[in-house]
């Protein structure tokens, strides 16, 4: 068993988010062969997010300050984004591959989730 904390997990400023990949094949504190598990904050620090998709997707939400969701579409173009959602602690959003989704914020707010894929290399996919 591996134990540890997420202040000791390395964070990564990419478009739209910081990361911070606890789990998976690559650069994480723990290598797994299975699955991805990390971290993703959504703030002014990172700028706004683009619409992505990937494989299928586990979301907890650990903290939303006027923060939203927007999801919908499988196509080439992520044009069938649905409403904003507003997004609170405590929730689970379970993404299908493939679907269309953004995380987002009003002004002077954040997100903070946690994340779960069941393959290691998904990250570098998004």
């Amino acid at each position: 068993m591996i134990v540890f904390k997420r202040s000791e997990v390395a964070r990564k400023r990419l478009p739209g988010r910081v990361v911070q990949i606890a789990v998976s094949d690559q650069a994480a504190r723990s290598l797994s062969d299975a699955m991805t598990m990390g971290f993703a904050t959504y703030s002014a620090e990172s700028g706004p997010m683009e619409p992505h998709r990937h494989v299928e997707e586990i979301v907890y939400v650990l903290g939303s300050e006027d923060g939203w969701t927007r999801h919908g579409g499988f196509g080439d173009e992520p044009n069938e984004l649905g409403e904003k959602i507003p997004l609170e602690e405590g929730m689970i959003l379970h993404v299908p591959e493939d679907e269309w989704h953004v995380f987002g914020f009003e002004e002077g707010g954040h997100v903070d989730i946690i994340f779960f894929y069941a393959r290691p290399d998904v990250y570098s996919q998004s």
